[in-house]
């Protein structure tokens, strides 16, 4: 195995965990709401917000797991007919062309990030580049199972790996 598909599979499980920790949190913090709201006929006016924000990076986190387990979804009519050295090259071409468009979120996510650093949430007053950071950020997480994907089918000697 490649020090880059151990990382992989490393900074993948940390993820895990952090979505394990950030969906309890999320779960936490609106059933308090409702709490509050129905049981105690008052509102906590941060709770919305932070719900939100935690959804946000819920739900970036989760694609990059789903995409190290290879969770999306796909049309693979065409690839199935394929012989196996079209399909090795297909492969290479995708993760290319995914390291092209993660490339991007990393560039733009950084830029809007940037852009949106003098500024803060209305409920938390939280910094917003805060919230924003998680898209160049699971970009560089994206970028780091491409390369691990990439490098697999480049070595021939990972070819037929197993799959995690």
């Amino acid at each position: 195995m490649s020090v880059l598909e151990r990382l992989s599979i490393s900074c993948n499980r940390s993820i895990e965990g952090a979505l394990l920790l950030l969906g309890l949190t999320m779960t936490a913090i609106v059933i308090l709401q409702v709490f509050y709201r129905y049981a105690l006929n008052h509102s906590l006016f941060w709770s919305e917000e932070l719900a939100r924000y935690l959804l946000v990076w819920l739900t970036f986190l989760g694609a990059t797991v789903a995409y190290r387990r290879h969770m999306h979804p796909s049309v693979d009519v065409l690839f199935k007919r394929l012989g196996r050295p079209a399909r090795r090259r297909l492969r290479v071409l995708v993760h290319l062309l995914s390291l092209l468009f993660f490339s991007i979120l990393i560039w733009y996510g950084s830029t809007f990030a940037y852009f949106v650093r003098l500024q803060t949430t209305p409920a938390l007053t939280l910094p917003k580049w805060l919230i924003f950071a998680i898209i160049p950020l699971s970009g560089l997480i994206f970028t780091l199972h491409a390369l691990a994907f990439l490098s697999g089918e480049l070595n021939p000697q990972q070819q037929d790996r197993v799959k995690p």
